[in-house]
């Protein structure tokens, strides 16, 4: 109840329920940013992308329903030896291990179809060394996470569920401070940003923005995608602002830069990484709550104590529930973060040309659908479509010329 009351109130006091003065503006015509044929590619290539992450999706939750609510979980943990840290970091790697083999023929559609479609560059092998990584990375978050939690529930047997919640709060809390030091480091390299006019620009943009900005970094992207982009992590000690070097490349104006930095510099502007951090946290004090509720159920149809190895599977398939349950959500919020800081940009640039022309190059590199089914906008959208966020730059600034 507390973190459900703490969540509500901050989204209803720190989230930008209205970015825009007078509400969100209805979106302009795709022919007025799109060609035909750039509509029809990026409406072929998005709706197979959705067939591989949709049924990738699907095939993931059963197959952690299946572990997790069946015999099988259960007879798998109960198999595992050792004292109880290593039985929970051996249990969530064979799951993980099983998720990745169900659901790898998709990611292999997927990657063939961004290959086919000229939006990856990495090699099969940098590929597969990117999957392990990233499991090795979920593999460890996790089991430190379930570790906490089951040490909790064996020591505090009536108020572990307030111990534990608040535990992973702080955890959510600390992961987000270290990860673009200890995590982002693994599959990408960061170089500043060279002196020039380019980063007096920014720097100015910064001032303009009031915020202040020790250096931008350059991530070597280019290796891996032709996708264009940039974004802010971290807070206090490790907040960055990071530029995709593919961004900062000859043939992207300069002002198209110019725009989307000004865009990550007003999510520094408004704390935005705290403000996600901040809600996560209280996600994680309500979903302990909610796991204390659960265990009074579990207990009533023989399921293991929750505080057992045996029970991981069945934690993990919850959160697996959860996670896509409250994207609606989560993703909600997101996209009025993100107007805002459009609208942010806007104001302190001045300059609309150049953010919708870096909106129309954004969307024609990564094949974005610039008309996605409603609901899948709804739940899986973290981003105004582009269409949305031209009509922002006009409520804004004004007509385009």
């Amino acid at each position: 109840m507390v973190g459900a009351a703490g969540f509500l109130l901050v989204a209803v006091w720190f989230v930008p329920w209205e970015p825009v003065a007078g509400g969100a503006p209805d979106p302009v015509s795709a022919r007025s940013v799109f060609t035909a044929a750039q509509i029809e590619r990026a409406e072929e290539f998005s709706s197979a992308a959705r067939f591989w992450s949709w049924s990738s999706l699907a095939v993931s939750l059963l197959v952690a329903c299946w572990l997790g609510f069946g015999r099988r979980g259960r007879a798998l943990a109960d198999r595992t030896r050792g004292p109880q840290w290593l039985r929970v970091v051996t249990v969530v790697a064979l799951l993980a291990l099983i998720g990745r083999l169900a659901t790898l023929p998709f990611a292999i559609g997927y990657r063939r179809l961004a290959l086919d479609a000229g939006l990856s560059t990495s090699s099969w092998g940098a590929w597969a060394l990117d999957l392990v990584k990233g499991e090795l990375v979920a593999i460890v978050s996790t089991s430190i996470a379930l570790a906490v939690l089951l040490t909790c529930v064996r020591r505090w047997q009536r108020s572990w569920p307030a111990i534990a919640g608040a535990l992973l709060a702080g955890f959510v809390v600390i992961g987000s401070f270290v990860y673009p030091v200890l995590v982002e480091p693994l599959f990408n390299t960061f170089t500043p940003l060279d002196d020039g006019r380019l980063r007096d620009q920014i720097v100015a943009v910064a001032e303009r923005e009031g915020v202040e900005i020790d250096d931008v970094l350059v991530a070597d992207a280019s290796r891996r995608t032709t996708t264009l982009n940039a974004y802010v992590s971290g807070f206090g000690g490790t907040k960055r602002v990071v530029l995709y070097d593919n961004l900062v490349a000859d043939d992207v104006p300069q002002g198209e830069v110019v725009s989307v930095v000004a865009h990550e510099l007003a999510h520094a502007k408004h704390d935005d990484v705290v403000l996600g951090t901040a809600l996560g946290a209280l996600g994680a004090l309500c979903a302990g709550g909610l796991l204390g509720v659960v265990t009074d159920l579990v207990r009533r149809r023989g399921r293991p104590d929750m505080g057992d190895v045996g029970a991981v599977p069945m934690v993990l398939a919850l959160a697996a529930l959860a996670t896509v349950l409250v994207a609606p959500v989560q993703n909600g919020i997101s996209r009025q973060i993100e107007t805002r800081a459009d609208v942010t940009a806007l104001r302190s640039t001045d300059a609309p040309q150049p953010f919708v022309e870096l909106q129309r190059r954004l969307a024609i590199r990564s094949l974005a659908d610039p008309t996605p089914p409603a609901l899948s906008q709804w739940w899986f959208g973290s981003h105004p479509t582009v269409l949305h966020r031209v009509a922002t730059a006009e409520a804004v600034l004004g007509p385009l010329p």
